[in-house]
């Protein structure tokens, strides 16, 4: 059996990051499954999800990465003003897994969900999270 919910978020843009951890969680809880899998998905191509430690240095190296990798002052062959958040969302991706057991996400002491919205502008960021499991 498979349970999907969609959860919508007020993004700044500019690579905001948005902890969404406890709202993964709050899904497994109120779901059927004890144990499985979350897929934790973003549709759109200048948005990602990935894991951190929310902590305002690291959190700030993570931003500077991406603006050394892709920065925003930078020409794009893409035909808006976003290339670059296109670039960073797809070195990012968007999506991942994971697993739960007792009703509870498996992650790390530290380690928590985030999505980044790397567009130029605020935004209404759609969540999709897939259960799988027992």
């Amino acid at each position: 059996m498979i349970v999907t919910k969609e959860i919508v978020y007020n993004s700044k843009g500019n690579t905001d990051i948005i902890d969404i951890t406890s709202d993964v969680q709050a899904v497994i809880s109120d779901g059927k499954f004890s144990e499985g899998q979350a897929l934790v998905f973003v549709p759109g191509a200048t948005a990602s999800v990935t894991t951190i430690e929310i902590e305002g240095g690291l959190l700030e190296d993570f931003r500077e990465l991406f603006e050394r990798i892709a920065p925003d002052d930078m020409m794009y062959a893409h035909h808006d003003d976003n290339g670059h958040s296109h670039v960073r969302a797809s070195l990012l991706g968007p999506s991942e897994t994971i697993p739960f057991k007792n009703k509870k996400l498996l992650l790390g002491t530290w380690q928590s969900i985030i999505v980044v919205d790397f567009d130029t502008r605020p935004r209404n960021r759609r969540v999709i999270i897939q259960l799988v499991g027992e």
